[in-house]
């Protein structure tokens, strides 16, 4: 199973959606709260060239927010 990153915040509804999902299916992932890791949101944002929350990556691929996420289901 490829490794899960995902980039959250704490007061995120689409974050908490897109864990929800992941916890249904049973995969593990990493997640990086970009509230509580001071250079976390610009670490993503110079990986991603994106500003919000969440932003997934399985096996190193950006596959974007939680609505692509559920697309990919």
């Amino acid at each position: 199973m490829p490794e899960i990153l995902i980039y959250t915040s704490s007061l995120c509804p689409y974050c908490v959606m897109a864990k929800r999902l992941l916890d249904r299916k049973g995969v593990m992932y990493t997640e990086i709260n970009v509230d509580k890791e001071l250079d976390a949101r610009e670490e993503m944002m110079v990986k991603t060239k994106r500003r919000t929350v969440p932003q997934i990556y399985i096996g190193g691929l950006h596959v974007g927010g939680f609505d692509e996420l559920y697309a990919l289901e």
